[in-house]
């Protein structure tokens, strides 16, 4: 049922469908996930963005002293990013804003739309589903230019910059917030980085893979705050859970990632505390000896589990390590909420809860240049 209500949206892309068309899909779309690709991602498209499109706009909006939304920036350049990769065209949002954002604000009304569409879908209207379709096509020639039909035609990719570039910037969002309001954790980064070789802060796959401590507290945002906060998954044959509880044919069977990550049964009494330090072995102290350590993936769910674990997981985490090592390595970011200057003042932040946990109202923050022995 919910394959046919999202597929106006979804097409047949690998996010819609199920057995061998999935299957077949999953095994074509693996090749741009290799750690080759992975690669020259960084080297051709991450690093030229942030170097040409990310930073000189945090710098303008740092020397100007105003206050930015700094969700909002970050989906620009998710959406720079994966129109690169998937389009092999780049919308430079943060140059064109008036025509090339504006097909992002449509894809992210059309998504929201929808997802109240599924659950009230007996009320609605299936013309509304194709005007969304329509305006998605409308904003995806607009990048891209005309195609030929068949090049339209849905394939492994061409649906994921909806789910893309908006997870990436979300995850990346609560990121900043937390470690703007985690002094201790935003040292440790910062000592991390300066222990590496790179004079200017774009750095490289190789680099990135040895921020162990960076990487711990991405994993350690995403508990708290998952991209994805529920999941859900209907059953094609009767089954028995291995505590022996009955799952019958066509039962919905949802997951909640954000329940997950703050339940005591998982994750001890100190679940709802920041800490990286919890996915870390070894170092005390030596950033050198500091190792990553992974959970079992059915503890944390963020990325889904078993053979429909997201494919793009580690391209994921590459885009967001690269993204917070630099901006980290330039600046402070000071959210400015109520006039102030301290997350400690957010305790408890307004999220809109949809397909995807966001920030309700952004991140408006300012920026501080770091001294370079910061």
């Amino acid at each position: 049922m919910l394959q046919n209500c999202h597929r106006e949206l979804l097409g047949d892309g690998i996010f819609a469908v199920d057995g061998h068309l999935w299957s077949l899909q999953c095994k074509i779309a693996s090749h741009e996930f290799t750690t080759r690709s992975l690669k020259h991602f960084i080297s051709e498209t991450v690093g030229r963005e942030i170097s040409d499109r990310l930073l000189p706009f945090l710098s303008r909006a740092c020397d100007e002293g105003r206050v930015f939304d700094l969700q909002e920036a970050l989906q620009r350049f998710t959406f720079d990013n994966i129109c690169s990769v998937v389009f092999g065209v780049d919308p430079n949002c943060f140059a064109a804003e008036e025509e090339a954002w504006e097909i992002s604000v449509e894809t992210e009304a059309i998504l929201q739309s929808r997802v109240g569409e599924t659950v009230r879908i007996e009320h609605k209207s299936d013309q509304r589903v194709r005007d969304g379709h329509h305006h998605i096509e409308r904003g995806t020639n607009r990048i891209g230019g005309d195609r030929t039909g068949e090049q339209r035609r849905d394939g492994p990719r061409s649906r994921a910059p909806i789910w893309s570039k908006d997870s990436t910037s979300t995850a990346l969002t609560w990121l900043f917030w937390l470690i703007a309001a985690h002094p201790s954790c935003e040292r440790e980064i910062l000592k991390e980085l300066s222990s590496t070789a790179a004079e200017v802060k774009i750095f490289s796959y190789d680099e990135l893979k040895s921020l162990h401590y960076l990487h711990a507290a991405v994993t350690e945002s995403m508990r708290l705050f998952p991209p994805v906060p529920i999941n859900s998954r209907l059953t094609v044959d009767d089954d028995v859970l291995p505590d022996g509880t009955r799952v019958g044919k066509g039962w919905f069977a949802d997951y909640s990632a954000y329940a997950m990550g703050r339940s005591e049964e998982v994750w001890g009494p100190d679940c709802r505390e920041f800490k990286p330090e919890r996915w870390l072995d070894g170092g005390d102290g030596d950033h050198q000896n500091v190792r990553f350590r992974p959970s079992d993936q059915w503890k944390y769910p963020v990325f889904h589990c078993g053979p429909r674990m997201c494919l793009g997981k580690e391209m994921a985490y590459v885009q967001m390590k690269s993204v917070a090592a630099a901006v980290m390595a330039e600046f402070e970011v000071l959210p400015a909420v109520d006039g102030g200057e301290s997350a400690r003042r957010m305790a408890d932040p307004p999220y809109t809860l949809s397909l995807l946990l966001k920030m309700r109202g952004g991140l408006p923050v300012r920026l501080r240049r770091r001294r370079r022995r910061d």
